[in-house]
């Protein structure tokens, strides 16, 4: 169990043909997400800071063993075993090293020294991000070199200023919310979603998509809400009603807008799969989180529409910096919940770490990490079983290998469910 467990396995190991050496702020700075913190707390982190090594055979952690801190992997190469009996290898140097092995409170792969190693401990104190106090959330921050550009100076001072336009909810959802608020029945609720018949018709669709299989399909939309749940008909209504803030007249917007949506559904039914396979998130929940987890490029990207001869490299620079305060910004504008306005802010940050129990933004990054795989700069991304939200699965173990299974096998489901959406 962890690192020298026992005086016997002490005993019985090779000698280390490596030296423990200091760290060097440039090794740092290569490490995720360390690499993101200021120069000041960089040098504090360095001081004194000196690597461990162990001989091969060395067990460094094990599957199931809580933890305090990480390990990432400075020189050397590791075998993991996850819970499934797979095994895979991380070696130093490569892309995969510059993540920690595993950072969750909870270890959920066995770490094997395959050669003698050199690793660095860091502790979950220093790892885990600095979030900003509530009051703040919805603040934007661009680095200084951003914030020369014409089109971002403008955005912020306009979005400062409270001038920038908000999309708002669908009516027929606001009107939902109300009668939910007021426990109206199923035939109320039902006259309120027959006042918008796309979104109607949509629903009828969905409640007849792979995701709410049954044997007799619906025909109506009394039948598509009661197979689906109040709840559920609530969540997706509003994820239906959302499609309508991706529009505009500009062919280079229009263009992000579609990717940006198709991206997102995609996410989406991955949350909701997630979720239904752990069975410690609400699924429809989970579906509508991964749905407006980007909602905050709307606004930016409109305003570049309607205001700036635009370039593309300054958008997609921008996106990042913009997208989850303004997102955190329009939720709190629609009265969620607080658990759905910290996931525009944080789903994207791959060691996020705000609760101790699995929570929507932990399923909405695992789905963006899930999405990530197989596609290019994989590198840039950590084996999904280093992150904090993994340790928190307790009734499903997620694996390099599991993670291309699960994509496999909701192809179809998610096919037809972005059909269902983008229609």
């Amino acid at each position: 169990m962890g690192l020298f467990s026992s005086s016997k396995n002490k005993n019985t190991l090779p000698e280390c043909s490596l030296v423990p050496e200091p760290i060097s702020m440039d090794a740092v700075k290569e490490l995720f997400p360390i690499k993101d913190y200021d120069n000041e707390m960089l040098l504090a982190f360095t001081a004194d800071l000196k690597s461990e090594v162990f001989p091969k055979q060395t067990t460094l952690f094990s599957s199931g063993e809580k933890t305090d801190s990480a390990l990432y992997l400075l020189k050397g190469t590791v075998s993991l075993l996850d819970q499934t009996g797979k095994t895979f290898e991380i070696a130093s140097e490569t892309g995969k090293s510059k993540f920690p092995l595993s950072s969750g409170s909870t270890h959920v792969t066995t770490a094997i020294a395959k050669t003698d190693v050199s690793v660095l401990r860091v502790s979950h104190k220093i790892l885990s991000p600095k979030h900003t106090p509530a009051s703040g959330r919805s603040e934007l921050v661009v680095p200084s070199e951003l914030s020369k550009n014409r089109l971002i100076s403008s955005f912020i001072d306009h979005y400062n200023h409270e001038e920038l336009k908000i999309p708002s909810l669908p009516d027929v959802a606001i009107k939902l919310r109300n009668a939910m608020q007021n426990d109206a029945g199923i035939a109320d609720i039902v006259k309120i979603i027959q006042l918008d018949p796309v979104i109607s018709a949509k629903l009828i669709g969905l409640a007849n998509c792979p995701l709410y299989i049954s044997v007799n399909p619906v025909k109506s939309c009394f039948e598509a809400v009661n197979r689906i749940g109040l709840n559920a008909t609530s969540n997706l209504v509003i994820s239906l009603g959302l499609s309508s803030n991706f529009k505009s007249n500009s062919p280079l917007i229009k263009k992000l807008f579609d990717k940006i949506w198709e991206q997102s559904v995609y996410i989406s039914t991955l949350s909701y799969f997630l979720a239904t396979a752990t069975k410690q998130i609400n699924p429809q929940e989970a579906q509508l989180a991964g749905l407006i987890c980007d909602i905050g490029a709307v606004p930016f990207l409109s305003f570049a529409a309607n205001h700036f001869s635009y370039f593309e490299s300054d958008i997609k620079l921008a996106l990042p910096y913009v997208k989850g305060p303004v997102g955190h910004r329009i939720l709190l504008d629609w009265g969620f919940t607080e658990e759905f306005l910290n996931v525009p802010l944080c789903s994207e940050d791959w060691f996020q770490n705000s609760s101790n129990e699995l929570n929507l933004t932990d399923i909405v990054v695992l789905s963006q990490l899930h999405y990530k795989t197989g596609q290019p700069n994989m590198t840039k991304i950590p084996p999904i079983t280093s992150i904090p939200a993994a340790s928190k699965l307790k009734n499903l173990s997620l694996s390099p290998e599991f993670s291309l299974n699960i994509l496999s096998e909701a192809k179809q489901q998610i096919n037809e469910t972005i059909k269902m959406f983008s229609s």
